[in-house]
């Protein structure tokens, strides 16, 4: 178990020093969303280019991993609204189950798979990228928009969801990488050295960011930042995060493979780990972006980050044990 830790106390290290960082005033707020930038344009863009040019096409269209992730998110999606729904209206709903469904896979979750694992847990983790960008994401916009116009309201925002997809630079490296690796494609060596130069800035700075992310004031609630009710129903969403979804997961593959589905250990191995990853950053900045309580998706969040060390390195443990 220790040398677990080792290896994944150096990712949490760099979360927790760009919150002291930001917090304490070493990084100015506003250099934080040129960092954010950074990372989502370029540094993140590159890396999964990279990724995607060296995989296996048989691993990056992996229909038996999209199946597997589509359904567990489905039923996230479902056990996060039935949750919420009850005493929050569709918008606050919707923002809190995606903090509970969509994980970190892209800025926390590929850099600790390929250290801890190599490449061959990455081609799995770019499929449940591209499941939570085309639907976990968006149907979670759709079902926030029904407060406003119900049916309409919710068809209108799904297919502007779905269209928001295709700008986020994310998507367009996954298919160019795909494209590279379908066709034998070779960039030129100074183009692929400055894509790896790229790339290997993405983790660091990209976990560094998160951190800084998360160290930014947002409004306080009527009840301060922790309020017992507030707070239990938080801590309940970092608990379908961190333990039932990787359990849900693990079972649901499990019993697909049982029936037959042709999924690897290695595969199952990944998508768990990507399940046991924290919420994921943009959670909250979406839910402010469409007027959702990003306070609550910011305090699961952090909470989330920071039970995620001991949680992810058990998970981790267990597969290499």
């Amino acid at each position: 178990m220790l040398s677990i830790l080792g290896v994944t106390f150096p990712f949490f290290a760099l979360v927790l020093a760009g919150y002291l960082a930001a917090k304490r005033g070493w990084l100015p707020l506003d250099a934080i969303p040129g960092l954010n930038s950074f990372v989502l344009y370029f540094a993140l863009p590159c890396m999964l280019f990279r990724f995607g040019a060296n995989t296996p096409m048989a691993q990056l269209l992996d229909g038996s991993v999209a199946l597997l992730y589509s359904l567990s998110a489905t039923v996230m999606v479902l056990l996060g609204m039935w949750t919420l729904r009850r005493h929050h209206n569709w918008n606050e709903s919707a923002f809190g189950t995606m903090a509970v469904a969509f994980p970190n896979t892209g800025y926390m979750g590929l850099p600790l798979l390929l250290s801890l694992f190599g490449s061959t847990a990455v081609g799995p983790a770019i499929v449940t990228i591209v499941v939570d960008l085309f639907f976990t994401s968006s149907v979670c916009i759709a079902l926030s928009r029904l407060d406003q116009a119900q049916t309409h309201g919710a068809r209108t925002a799904l297919v502007q969801a779905i269209k928001s997809v295709f700008s986020i630079p994310l998507t367009w490296a996954i298919g160019l990488g795909a494209l590279a690796s379908i066709n034998a494609w070779v960039l030129p060596e100074m183009l692929t050295q400055t894509v790896g130069l790229m790339a290997g800035a993405a983790a660091p700075v990209a976990l560094f960011t998160i951190g800084a992310l998360l160290a930014r004031p947002v409004p306080s609630a009527a009840n301060g930042w922790w309020h017992w009710q507030r707070g239990g129903v938080d801590a309940l969403l970092v608990f379908f995060k961190l333990v039932v979804h990787p359990v849900w997961v693990s079972a649901l593959g499990w019993g697909l493979m049982q029936l037959g589905l042709p999924l690897t250990p290695t595969a199952l191995m990944a998508v768990v780990l990507v399940a046991a990853l924290p919420s994921a950053s943009n959670s909250a900045l979406l839910a402010e972006r469409f007027g959702a309580d990003s306070a609550r998706i910011t305090r699961v969040i952090l909470l989330s980050t920071a039970l995620a060390f001991p949680s992810f390195s058990a998970w981790v443990a267990w597969y290499k044990a």
